[in-house]
């Protein structure tokens, strides 16, 4: 089926080129896209929803800093420590 769309220069420029890469042509690379974004669709809706557990608590500890991992490491290193 022959049809019109808009798509953006710079993407089709590099669609084009990797039809040239490829040894494809713009369509074929184009229909291929088309088809994994719709397959991986249709793969997320059949997918059953996950469910996290969470805890409840007043946040973060005075003093912990989310961001510094080694201190974390330490503290959490720290809380299994007997002494």
């Amino acid at each position: 089926m022959r049809t019109t769309i808009r798509i953006d220069d710079q993407l089709l420029t590099e669609a084009k080129r990797l039809a040239a890469r490829t040894g494809r042509s713009l369509t074929a690379v184009v229909e291929d896209a088309l088809r994994e974004v719709v397959a991986r669709q249709g793969n997320a809706s059949q997918r059953a929803p996950v469910r996290l557990t969470t805890a409840g608590g007043q946040g973060v500890l005075p003093g912990v800093d989310l961001d510094d991992s080694a201190a974390l490491l330490e503290l959490m290193e720290g809380a299994h420590d007997p002494a």
